[in-house]
Parts: C-alpha cells; structure tokens; sequence
C-alpha cells in the first residue's frame, strides 16, 4: 500500500512536469543516469493510468497536427504570416492594445519573427541538383519549426549543401521527428512518427541525414533507443540514427568546405543548444563555422551551455520560470556587447528574440548557417562588381 501510494503521488504531481529536459542533470551525473528518460517514462505513465486527463487540444496538437505538416501550416503557420504580412501586427502594436493582456501573451505576440507565407517545404524540390560535380548524396530532415517558422534557415542550409557539391533529397511525406510528443508524454505517437520517418528515409539511398534543427537531430539520433524492443524497427533505427548528422557537424566534419566568404563585420556570441551540447556532444563545430567568417569576431558568454529556459513550450507552461532563466541568459548576453547572437534550436531563437525585446538590446538572433549563407553571398556580390 505504502509503494502504491508512492506511485500515485509522483505520477499526480505537476513536479514530473516541471522539468525543461535540458539533460543537464544526466550530463553531470556520475553514474550516467538519463534523468530526462525517466522524466519522459513517467509522464507516459501518468497519461496511460489517467493521472493525466486527454483534453481536447491534447488531442488536437498530437494526434491530428503534428501528424499533419499541411495541417500546421493551415492552421497555424498561414493565420500569423497573414497577421504579419497585412499590416495588423503593425496596427495591434502602435494601438497599444496589447498593453490590456497580461504579460505572458504579450510575450506569444513578439515570440514568431517574420513568417513566410510559403513554407520550405513548398519552395524546394524533392531532389536539390548540387552545383557543379555531384561529390555526396545527403538527405535533408526538414522539421516542422524550420520549414514554417524558420524558413530562410532552412532554405540557406540546402544552398549552402548544394554549393558544396551536395545532391539534397527532401522527401515530401516528412513528418514531425516526434520529439514534441515524447516530452509531453505521448510515446506511442512518437514511436508512429518515427517508423514513418524511418520508412520514407529507406528508399532515398543517403548515407547521410542532415538537420539544421538541434531538437530534430538529437530525438532522431535517439530513434534506435525509443525503437530498441521493436523487433521490426530496431535494427533499421539503428541503421537510421547513425546516419544523422546536424549541420554544423557535416560542414566541419564530412565535407571540404569551401572556404570563399565574404566579409561579415560585427560580433557574435553563440548559446549552446542543450539538445546539441550535452545530448549531441556538438560544441566546437558551430562556433568553427563562426570562425571562418571574415570579419566576424566571436565572443563567448558567461555560461554559453546553459539553459535559456525555452525547452520547446516551457516558456507558455510555465512561464514565470521560464522568464527567470531566460533573464539570467539575457544578462550573460548583454555583457558581451554582440550585435548577433548565434544558435542552431528554434526553439531556443524564439526564446532569445522575447529575452531581446525584454533585455531592450540592439541584437539579432540568428542560426549559424544564416549568417555562413551570408558570407557566401557577400563573396558572390564582390566578385559581380
């Protein structure tokens, strides 16, 4: 009874909820337990015995939404491109009218930056030529944030694989890697989305599957750990998950970069993704990107690998906590002076434009790969004149 009765109140408690699954306590963990594992087991559990009641828009955003790239981009991506695009955005902020919301919704109207009315997905090609010789065939894992909120991100990642003699397959049928899903709880539709994702890979003949997204890359990585007791799926999960790669690491690791850049004047200062730093081990890679740039001066902040408090939609969960976090970060920021700030998470962009607009500093936050697309631009427009 006492074990019984233990079991009801972890599995009832908002505690279990609380956490950002930053994987920051599994990295310092001297015995190498995946705390953010039994985070993720435990909110399943709670789902399953109904500790945790299936509400209406539960169901709408994991089983119908994320499913449905054409679904979120109706729903969601095309109502705030249009707000943006008509002037309303402009109108609502001059109105003042924002001021009778409280903070937290204040905040969800500066989180988006400017949308594009056409998703990646609807500007590229299933099969990307690479300019020039073909020397690699490379898949493309277009997630969700990056094909609708980041779009030019994306874009510029694919230019940037096919100026370097990249052949990029982008399979139209992708659906959500299934991350958002697992954090909530909901592993069974998790593992439907990622079979999907393994199944439209398994044709494309890629030894490599690239993604601009750190969330994407780590939960795809982990594929052959959430698959591991399926015995259809497990051995091509493994298959699957060695072949991911994010960007940073491609460009710095599997390919001879081309190093003609142009000038980009200013400073940087990179945050560290927690999905790509301690989940991925990926650190040096993105700030070498940010290197061979001329011009560009990187600064490092105060505590680059710690938590921005964004952790996909913590900062609407739980807000106050999430704005404590995010308040620190912003002063580490602050005391560098940069005039851009560098990071390869959407989730983690978002958060840092709301920890901007809150900080009041003159900044733009960008993905390395934006500011490397630049830099080739650059050269391209010295060698026109």
């Amino acid at each position: 009874m006492l074990l019984l009765g233990m079991r009801e109140r972890v599995l009832s408690s908002p505690s279990i909820w609380l956490c950002l699954l930053c994987y920051n306590c599994s990295f310092h963990c001297p015995q190498d337990v995946n705390f953010s594992d039994v985070i993720g087991a435990l909110r399943y559990m709670a789902i399953k015995e109904g500790y945790v009641h299936p509400s209406l828009l539960r169901r709408l955003v994991f089983q119908n939404l994320l499913p449905s790239p054409k679904s979120l981009d109706f729903l969601l991506s095309r109502p705030f491109s249009l707000y943006q695009r008509s002037g309303l955005q402009s109108l609502v902020r001059r109105s003042g009218v924002l001021s009778i919301f409280s903070e937290r919704l204040r905040s969800l109207e500066y989180l988006l930056p400017p949308l594009s009315f056409r998703p990646a997905r609807n500007q590229l090609t299933e099969v990307m030529p690479a300019k020039g010789e073909r020397k690699q065939r490379v898949g493309f894992f277009l997630g969700c944030a990056q094909n609708l909120v980041f779009t030019t991100t994306s874009l510029a990642t694919v230019s940037i694989l096919t100026r370097n003699s990249c052949e990029v397959v982008i399979p139209n049928d992708l659906k959500c890697c299934g991350m958002p899903c697992m954090g909530y709880g909901e592993i069974e539709q998790a593992r439907k989305l990622a079979k999907h994702n393994i199944d439209v890979f398994s044709s494309t003949a890629v030894e490599v599957i690239v993604t601009d997204c750190a969330t994407c890359g780590s939960f795809l990585k982990w594929y052959h750990t959430l698959l591991k007791e399926d015995p259809e799926y497990a051995e091509p999960a493994l298959a699957f998950s060695k072949k991911i790669q994010d960007i940073s690491e491609f460009l710095t690791q599997s390919i001879s970069l081309r190093q003609d850049l142009g000038e980009i004047r200013g400073k940087v200062t990179y945050h560290d993704p927690c999905h790509l730093v301690r989940e991925q081990k990926v650190a040096h890679q993105p700030r070498q990107l940010l290197n061979l740039i001329p011009g560009l001066e990187l600064i490092e902040m105060k505590e680059a690998d710690v938590c921005c408090g964004g952790a996909g939609s913590y900062n609407l969960t739980h807000y106050e906590t999430s704005m404590k976090i995010l308040d620190r970060k912003m002063t580490n920021i602050a005391a560098t002076d940069a005039d851009l700030i560098a990071t390869g998470c959407p989730g983690c962009q978002m958060q840092l434009r709301l920890g901007v607009k809150r900080k009041g500093l003159n900044a733009r936050v960008v993905h390395p790969i934006q500011l490397l697309a630049q830099a080739y631009r650059n050269a391209e427009e010295l060698t026109i004149r």
